[in-house]
C-alpha cells in the first residue's frame, strides 16, 4: 500500500465538520466577488448587492445554527430580503430643503428646493 493514505469514515453527522462546506465556501467567495462588479456603477440600486451579501450571510448563520438545510433556506430569505431593505437605503442622497419664503436685512426672498435664493416682493413675506 505505497502511497496509500486511509481515512477514518465520516459519518457526516459531526457538528463542525468541513464536510460538505466547500460549496459555503465557494458560495461567499462568488459572492463577494459579484459585489465587486457591481461597484463598477455607483448611481445603481444598492438592493441587488445587499439581498446576494444579505442572503448568503443568512444562509450561513441560519445552517450554523440548525444544522439543517432548512435553517439555511430561512437564513437566506431573512437575510436577502433584510439585505435588498437595508441596500436600497444606503447612499441615497438627502431630501432638498423645503422651498419658503423668508425676511433678511428687511427684504423678503424665496428659497426655491434647488437652493437658489430671490428677492420677491414683501407682500410674500407677510
Amino acid at each position: 500500500m505505497d502511497g496509500v493514505i486511509a481515512l477514518p469514515p465520516s459519518g457526516g453527522s459531526e457538528r463542525g465538520s468541513m464536510h460538505g462546506r466547500p460549496w459555503m465556501i465557494a458560495l461567499v467567495a462568488g459572492a463577494i466577488g459579484l459585489m465587486g462588479v457591481s461597484g463598477e456603477a455607483k448611481a445603481q440600486n444598492d438592493a441587488v448587492p445587499g439581498a446576494i451579501f444579505g442572503g448568503v450571510a443568512g444562509a450561513l448563520i441560519g445552517g450554523a445554527v440548525s444544522g439543517k438545510a432548512g435553517g439555511a433556506v430561512a437564513g437566506a430569505l431573512i437575510g436577502g430580503t433584510t439585505g435588498a431593505i437595508v441596500g436600497s437605503q444606503v447612499n441615497r442622497p438627502p431630501p432638498p430643503p423645503p422651498a419658503y419664503y423668508f425676511w433678511n436685512g428687511n427684504r423678503c426672498f424665496y428659497r426655491y428646493p434647488n437652493g437658489q435664493v430671490i428677492r420677491v416682493s414683501r407682500g410674500y413675506c407677510q
